[in-house]
């Protein structure tokens, strides 16, 4: 044998050998299930405690509820992999310890080891940062103090009941470009949006109400700031709205899950005003796209995900105590103690990634993503379908692009984004990279 034909057959035996290697590991045999559940949970809080949102409020209190707030959690499994995606109706994602809290317990009490959590980025939630410290909350906001530790067994319990109630399903994604929501950063025409309103429809597969949707998640980018920051009332938005007409319709759940909406805003249409007919207005949309959805089970199921760290560092140094005064004054002491103390040593946001069934992408950040990041990923991943969520695990204000950040301007400047210039290109690199990883397009990183 020619050393010719030698090499090739050991190059052919290696490649062969990490082709099976990788399909081991997706767990994506013919024969595997596909199951899906949906639960939620109200977490609107019972007492009066600071808001979250709007700095000129400082630390006043709340003083009671326009719209109830609720966890929405869609638990998904192929095969012995899990995931569970779930809408808050808060204004952020879970803090880093909230995070790790309920993923020990889910993945201890239902196997579930991928999960993203999203605040629908509502400005008339709680604040949900205090902690059971003195000069971070405890003794001045105990009442927010206690709803915060109460708050991930309230997310755990959302996800643990849809988990139980997941059956045979089939899966159908549908998208259509709108014209609901306008750039509020940018100079430069035209301006940039992220046009997308995406629903994934989940239906039960088998059953009496076989055909009839389980769940249905919406995926749209736009600030939920509808409501008159002046009301002091707790209150889901639009999306709030949205999900209600949604779920009264179908007779199904709807989780919202927002998107990259950083720099976006609301652009309502002629006549429609206020976030009860935005929200209502979005949902016959969402109904419609329900109804021209082709759902079908998964041929192939399968859940591949992973979760990156990153260290960025800061443009503000929060080690000087003039400046973490200064953001004191700005909103109020104690939450600025409580974020300032996790951007010590840099901004540490967390990016998961999910493919599911080798045909849809899911991607969260924990942070406040302006739009093109989230539109240059959809151009550049070669899946069928990839959907970005915004204030997802955790949150660390805004990743604007950096073509934003030499516009300046609020969303764009140090202030209120101090995450190092280009962090949010580097995260969208790395979430590239591990959906073709996943694909079985790009090799595993050894």
């Amino acid at each position: 044998m020619s050393f010719k034909i030698l090499f090739e057959t050991l190059l052919i035996g290696l490649l062969l050998t990490q082709i099976s290697l990788e399909g081991a590991t997706t767990r994506d045999s013919a024969d595997s299930s596909f199951r899906v559940g949906y639960a939620k949970q109200d977490i609107t809080p019972k007492a009066a405690m600071p808001m979250w949102g709007y700095g000129a409020r400082h630390d006043m209190l709340s003083t009671g509820v326009l719209h109830p707030l609720y966890a929405k959690a869609i638990v998904i499994q192929a095969g012995k992999d899990k995931v569970a995606l779930v809408g808050l109706d808060l204004g952020r994602g879970p803090t880093q310890a909230m995070t790790q809290k309920i993923r020990e317990a889910i993945s201890e009490r239902a196997g579930i080891e991928h999960v993203m959590i999203s605040g629908s980025h509502t400005h008339h939630g709680p604040c949900v940062e205090l902690l059971d410290h003195k000069g971070f909350g405890k003794g001045k906001f105990d009442a927010a103090v206690a709803y915060n530790k109460k708050l991930p067994d309230l997310i755990i319990q959302a996800i643990l009941e849809a988990d139980q109630s997941a059956q045979a399903a089939r899966i159908g994604v549908t998208k259509k470009n709108v014209s609901l929501n306008r750039n509020r950063h940018t100079k430069r025409q035209p301006k940039a949006v992220d046009p997308m309103l995406a629903i994934i429809r989940f239906d039960a597969a088998q059953g009496a109400r076989e055909g009839k949707p389980i769940a249905v998640l919406v995926n749209f980018a736009a600030h939920p700031v509808m409501t008159d920051g002046k009301i002091l009332k707790f209150s889901a938005d639009y999306p709030g709205f949205l999900e209600d007409k949604v779920e009264s319709e179908l007779d199904a759940g709807c989780v919202f899950m927002q998107g990259a909406s950083g720099d976006l805003s609301v652009n309502a249409p002629a006549g429609v005003k206020g976030p009860q007919a935005f929200g209502e207005h979005l949902a016959k949309l969402v109904l419609e796209m329900s109804a021209a959805t082709k759902t079908e089970t998964p041929k192939k199921p399968s859940i591949q995900g992973r979760v990156d760290r990153f260290r960025f560092k800061s443009r503000v140094d929060f080690s000087n105590p003039l400046i973490v005064y200064s953001y004191g004054e700005a909103f109020f002491p104690e939450l600025i103690r409580c974020f300032s103390r996790e951007l010590l040593e840099g901004v540490p946001p967390e990016l998961n990634t999910i493919l599911l069934n080798k045909k849809i992408a899911l991607v969260g950040g924990s942070g406040e993503f302006f739009c093109n990041h989230a539109n240059r990923l959809k151009e550049r991943s070669y899946v069928a379908h990839t959907l970005f969520f915004g204030y997802c695990n955790d949150h660390y204000l805004y990743f604007p692009t950096i073509e934003a950040v030499s516009e300046s301007g609020y969303g764009a400047d140090p202030a209120v984004s101090p995450v190092e210039v280009g962090a949010g290109e580097k995260m969208m690199n790395r979430a590239l990279i591990n959906i073709y990883t996943m694909a079985g397009k790009i090799a595993a990183e050894q």
